[in-house]
């Protein structure tokens, strides 16, 4: 194998490849990065065997610089090949598989030689062989992306909340996550065929991937193709292939958690808001509990947060209307902010039921298409 290509366009493709190469893996070569050339291109994947990374570079865009002199392919040790790609002195850079598997990097007058192994002992990729296809906008995929992986949780004791439950159905795809103190669902509709219409499709998939997919993703593109088999998930952009594999069992059931009806409702522009928690936070992160305590009123709405070491924090929050029943709770301000962080600068409406009920936040408008609920904190 011998090609020269243009050093940026190569870095970038590697860089997403990498979200995929673990140096915890139990198996060595997968702290490798597989590069396989052939006539149309370079292919370069990346795996921890969860995630799994396909980059493509073709030949044919001009601004790649790509010319491939040799097919073939190898496997190099990921993490200190990439600091050398980006050491390089020039532009350019040639890479050659030598005798050996050994890889012989060159670019101006600086060249390294480094070992590596053979591909046709890498893990193969899972082969999804489906006509379950879903084309997503990836604009707003990323969108609800960020919206629901701020409520999984990061304790393996119970595996299942670690993933983000998604359910395709009647034209809809739903996420939802939850960690059993918070949940956050959203709600996109979905271009669906006749067959796809009549069927419903309910898988896990780990936050962890979801997370590296937003960061992979090139928002110039417009959609992303979602495919599904019995235990991997598929999303095909253009020259990237993300492989993931399902969590396995069965996610709660989200829908019972969420309240049919409300005592209090309150309007807020969500930015306001959170620069009001975020204050507020302050002294709460200083004391042993991390509560704030928010008190409706009629005539005044105030937040608060009291810690006996620190001092306390009182200030009358600016809200757009409020009607219902007098009401008093705390909450956990880190939760909070979490929450009004993913309405960004729209306006929102805080639902509560009772001081120990969840309570849940919807955007003014369209507020059966995203939900934030957040379980209060007892401090009595």
């Amino acid at each position: 194998m011998k090609f020269t290509i243009k050093r940026s366009a190569f870095l970038k493709s590697l860089s997403d490849v990498q979200r995929a190469i673990s140096s915890r893996t139990t198996i060595p070569i997968l702290t490798g990065l597989k590069i396989i050339a052939n006539d149309e291109g370079l292919t370069l994947t990346g795996s921890d065997s969860d995630i799994s990374i396909e980059a493509f570079i073709p030949v044919s865009e001009e601004d790649n610089l790509l010319t491939i002199e040799k097919t073939g392919g190898i496997v190099l040790q990921a993490r200190f090949f990439s600091e050398i790609v980006k050491k390089l002195p020039e532009e350019t850079m040639t890479i050659e598989i030598l005798d050996h598997f050994q890889a012989l990097i060159t670019s101006a007058t600086a060249s390294f030689t480094i070992n590596g192994l053979d591909p046709n002992n890498y893990p193969h990729l899972p082969i999804i062989d489906t006509s379950e296809s879903f084309t997503l906008p990836v604009n707003l995929f990323k969108q609800v992306i960020g919206q629901t992986v701020i409520a999984i949780s990061t304790h393996e004791s119970r595996p299942i909340l670690t993933g983000v439950n998604i359910i395709i159905e009647n034209g809809k795809f739903l996420a939802v996550a939850t960690d059993s103190h918070r949940l956050s669902q959203r709600v996109i509709p979905l271009e669906m065929n006749e067959e796809q219409a009549n069927k419903k499709y309910n898988i896990i998939i780990p936050g962890k991937s979801l997370i590296e997919l937003s960061r992979t993703l090139d928002e110039t593109s417009d959609t992303i193709e979602m495919m599904i088999t019995e235990n991997q998930v598929l999303f095909k952009a253009e020259n990237m292939y993300f492989y993931s594999r399902l969590l396995e069992g069965y996610y709660p059931d989200t829908k019972r958690l969420i309240p049919d009806n409300s005592s209090t409702e309150i309007s807020f522009n969500a930015s306001s808001l959170l620069g009001s928690i975020e204050r507020a936070s302050l002294l709460s992160h200083e004391g042993k509990n991390n509560v704030v305590k928010i008190t409706i009123n009629p005539n005044l709405v105030e937040i608060s947060g009291n810690s006996p070491d620190v001092g306390n924090v009182k200030e009358e929050l600016d809200y757009q209307s409020v009607e219902g029943e007098p009401i008093e709770l705390s909450f956990n301000p880190d939760y909070m902010k979490d929450a009004l962080r993913t309405f960004g600068q729209t306006d929102i409406k805080i639902k509560f039921t009772s001081p120990v009920r969840p309570f849940i936040l919807v955007p003014s408008e369209n507020a059966q298409d995203f939900i934030q609920l957040i379980t209060p904190v007892r401090t009595f």
